[in-house]
């Protein structure tokens, strides 16, 4: 792959081996530490969809900034007298600290979520920045490189308003990799296109703010995968999950609460010893069958140790090349509908991610070794001359 911009941006700057990422290593828990600096266990955002057992919510994601229990970023920015925008990033609707904002949000990926957008942005901001680059604003369920592509543009007219502090979320190569394979052609050709995207906008900050600090982050790495593991049937065989015939669940007592490569075990009574036991017990079952493809499996404490999600009493950590399957009628396993998938387990090497970082002061061509995802949001703080004193780790630039 030919990544200029990148590959330049480490050249000036400094950059990371990878960045050991969350748990899970999914999009919303980790977006949500990059701007707060903990774990996923105590800002509050533990998966991408909310824990929704009984399908009432409609596969409702984690959109809302009044689930973060901690202070972002943008707050913190904020507090210092600067001021924000934000394109895009994730569970940053209703997000309080961000001046100008265009949040993530779709909901039935029709014509109406522009609308839905357009309302819960910052009053009048669609419409203006429409006029100003001539273009509508992409939906939300957009996640393509076109559709980063237009946001880019987005970006770049509130650049030369000059924020003081901005973030931007392109999510054209998590698409891309999660249809086509991490290792796939469209990928490689996902990631050169992003890599211009970066210049644009690097070029847009510099020309509006010459002594900026460019910071570029990834959420997760990626692993393919070919087939989807049903951990619903040994819990509805156990009678731990009640379904009517349409399929529907109309009980439960243990659910797992998948999360592409992991999923999270919630107890409906979590002190009951007997139900801790017994569900202990169908999981050592599931562990020791080949057939379920588990690595590990995670009580309470290790799950508090990993920063994750503090509600769930056990974690199943999948295998390479499979994934948790959504679908509780389905066999143990079937061939996935995705080629790529995160979700996994952070301390899997596959899993970390990016961070670069250049501008004034930021020593040229430093190592910043392997870097613990909640060490980013405390450096920016530093950076920018604000106070994040809830992250749970010192800053590294």
């Amino acid at each position: 792959m030919t990544l200029p911009v990148l590959s330049g941006l480490r050249a000036e700057g400094a950059s990371a081996q990878g960045v050991v990422g969350v748990l899970p290593t999914l999009t919303y828990p980790s977006h949500t530490t990059l701007v707060t600096g903990v774990s996923p266990g105590r800002h509050g955002v533990v998966n991408n969809l909310t824990f929704d057992p009984e399908q009432k919510n409609q596969g409702g994601w984690y959109w809302y900034t009044s689930d973060v229990k901690v202070p972002t970023l943008w707050q913190a920015a904020h507090a210092a007298g600067l001021s924000t925008a934000n394109v895009h990033w994730p569970v940053t609707v209703g997000a309080t600290g961000i001046d100008e904002n265009l949040p993530q949000i779709w909901r039935a990926g029709t014509e109406d979520d522009r609308k839905l957008l357009t309302a819960l942005a910052t009053p009048g901001l669609v419409a203006r920045l429409e006029r100003r680059v001539g273009a509508r604003y992409p939906q939300g369920i957009d996640e393509t490189v076109e559709g980063d592509a237009q946001r880019v543009a987005f970006a770049e007219a509130l650049l030369a308003d000059k924020p003081q502090f901005t973030t931007v979320y392109l999510a054209g190569i998590d698409h891309t990799e999660h249809h086509d394979g991490p290792d796939s052609a469209a990928a490689k050709a996902a990631i050169e296109a992003t890599d211009a995207l970066v210049g644009r906008l690097v070029r847009a900050a510099r020309a509006a703010m010459p002594d900026v600090t460019v910071v570029v982050v990834s959420d997760h790495g990626f692993l393919p995968v070919s087939t989807d593991i049903n951990l619903f049937k040994p819990f509805i065989d156990a009678g731990l999950i009640t379904l009517d015939a349409k399929g529907q669940v109309t009980g439960w007592q243990a659910m797992p609460w998948i999360a592409g490569g992991t999923a999270a075990i919630r107890l409906a009574r979590p002190d009951d010893a007997a139900l801790i036991a017994k569900v202990r017990g169908v999981l050592a079952a599931m562990a020791s069958d080949p057939a379920y493809k588990i690595a590990s499996v995670l009580d309470r404490s290790a799950i508090a140790k990993a920063g994750g999600d503090g509600e769930a009493s056990f974690l199943v950590a999948m295998q390479p090349g499979t994934e948790t399957g959504r679908d509780p009628a389905a066999p143990i396993a079937k061939p996935s509908v995705y080629k790529g998938m995160h979700g996994y387990v952070p301390w899997d090497p596959a899993m970390r991610s990016t961070l670069i970082v250049a501008g004034p002061g930021i020593a040229k061509g430093k190592d910043l070794g392997v870097v613990d995802m909640r060490a980013i949001a405390p450096s920016i703080a530093r950076r920018l001359g604000a106070s994040l004193p809830s992250a749970e780790v010192p800053a590294v630039f």
